[in-house]
């Protein structure tokens, strides 16, 4: 009888998620060749992560709203006709060759309508209809002094202050008593029932809920689709950093910048709990899936936004914390550091156990990263948007070819985007995958 959970280390503990990723339960490949292709590319990706040397170097795409352009649609096209998004991710996996391959990206746009979702526009909802991109609306969704309101039950707050003024249809919750205490709850609940204002949200919800399923079953056809054409998928989980949570999401960028000097102290103590919260909703999410990796998109911990002693004391200690405990559960957390990391910050992150992590580069000096953290973690990146939109499929090659010159010895790199793309040209996204084919063999 082999180990239980608690007795393995988080080493052992990656490799049985490892197991499940090479042979996902349940799943029925449609010929010995797919699932044959299916477990190269699953272990030429476990082999960078563990910074051992694969076959060659292996290739992910995050191709974003590029998916829609490619099959000849808008980005408003996928996000209001559903019927679009298969034949458009189709077209996407038939056409370029990587490692890994998630369901496509896009939100259902009517849900977002129904619900009034207040934290994006969207071509169609706030921006043109020939916009590329959504756009994220920054604002204040906590104020300066609800940290002691957050801290106290983040819950209660996440209930009664950041829904409602994050999603329209859910003003009455501003309206409603704590539930801390359970003393005379399901009288208050049938009162809610009878409101008018809740009769008209429930309502919406459920409107909402149909439109969702329709979006759901498209978007489980689509993971179905790359799992029968034998691409794993990479996203098990996502969460952030606790302070781009604060950030990002709830005091925005002069919030949180202000919250440094004014009150530092109760952003240290709401970042604790973050910490904790979001490590067990990432690993839930881990659980549920069949890939062992935690995506976590990273913001203001970027050198344009904070010093290095700021990074060090609001952005890393509880960061680390969180990457640990994730860690820990067997899990690998793959970062994506938008803007760039100077020579500072890379040897701050580099402390991390060896081989635990993944950090994909923007625009950060790839050299600069591999000579730092190529001893500690395997790194990704950076074949950025500007050069996909702006190059040639020439100038891309010959770009590839330094990346990988420069960070594929030794192992522990795979070639990646810098950020997501929209319009660009199809012939230099194909030039990525080529070059990575061409070049990235180890011999």
């Amino acid at each position: 009888m082999g180990k239980q959970w608690p007795e393995m280390t988080w080493q052992e503990r990656r490799e049985e998620r490892f197991k499940k990723w090479l042979a996902p339960p349940g799943v029925k490949f449609p010929g010995v060749a797919i699932e044959k292709k299916y477990k190269e590319r699953a272990t030429r990706m476990i082999k960078a992560f563990k910074m051992e040397i694969p076959d060659r170097v292996p290739i992910h795409l995050a191709a974003n709203s590029f998916v829609a352009y490619n099959a000849g649609y808008t980005l408003k096209d996928l996000l209001y006709d559903y019927s679009k998004i298969k034949p458009s991710w189709i077209k996407f996996l038939e056409e370029f060759d990587q490692d890994s391959a998630d369901a496509p990206g896009f939100f259902a746009a009517r849900v977002y309508e129904i619900l009034d979702y207040k934290v994006n526009k969207w071509p169609g909802h706030g921006l043109p209809d020939s916009a590329t991109l959504h756009n994220f609306i920054e604002k204040e969704y906590m104020n300066a002094d609800e940290y002691d309101v957050f801290v106290k039950d983040p819950f209660d707050f996440g209930l009664r202050y950041f829904t409602p003024r994050t999603w329209g249809a859910f003003e009455p919750l501003a309206d409603i008593p704590s539930f801390s205490s359970y003393q005379g709850l399901p009288e208050r609940l049938m009162m809610m029932c009878q409101d008018p204002r809740f009769q008209k949200l429930f309502k919406a919800i459920w409107k909402a809920s149909q439109e969702n399923v329709k979006h759901q079953t498209v978007m489980g056809e689509c993971a179905k689709e790359s799992l029968d054409r034998g691409f794993p998928p990479l996203m098990g989980g996502i969460m952030l950093a606790p302070f781009d949570t604060v950030a990002d999401m709830l005091r925005g960028t002069h919030g949180s910048v202000m919250d440094m000097y004014r009150q530092p102290d109760k952003l240290l103590d709401t970042l604790e709990i973050i910490a904790e919260r979001s490590q067990e909703s990432a690993v839930g999410m881990a659980n549920m899936s069949r890939s062992p990796v935690v995506f976590v998109p990273m913001h203001k911990g970027a050198d344009a936004f904070m010093s290095v002693k700021q990074f060090e004391k609001f952005y890393w200690p509880t960061f680390r914390k969180l990457l640990m405990g994730v860690i820990n559960e067997g899990c690998v957390p793959m970062m994506v550091i938008d803007g760039s990391y100077n020579e500072a910050r890379l040897k701050i992150i580099s402390e991390l156990p060896r081989s635990s992590v993944v950090w994909t580069m923007e625009k950060t000096d790839m050299a600069l990263a591999k000579k730092i953290l190529g001893n500690s973690a395997c790194i990704a990146g950076n074949v950025t948007a500007a050069q996909l939109y702006t190059q040639t499929p020439e100038a891309i090659k010959k770009y590839v070819r330094y990346l990988i010159d420069t960070c594929a010895p030794g192992g522990g790199y795979i070639l990646a985007l810098g950020s997501g793309i929209d319009k660009c040209n199809p012939a230099n996204l194909q030039a990525v995958v080529e070059a990575g084919k061409e070049y990235g063999v180890y011999k």
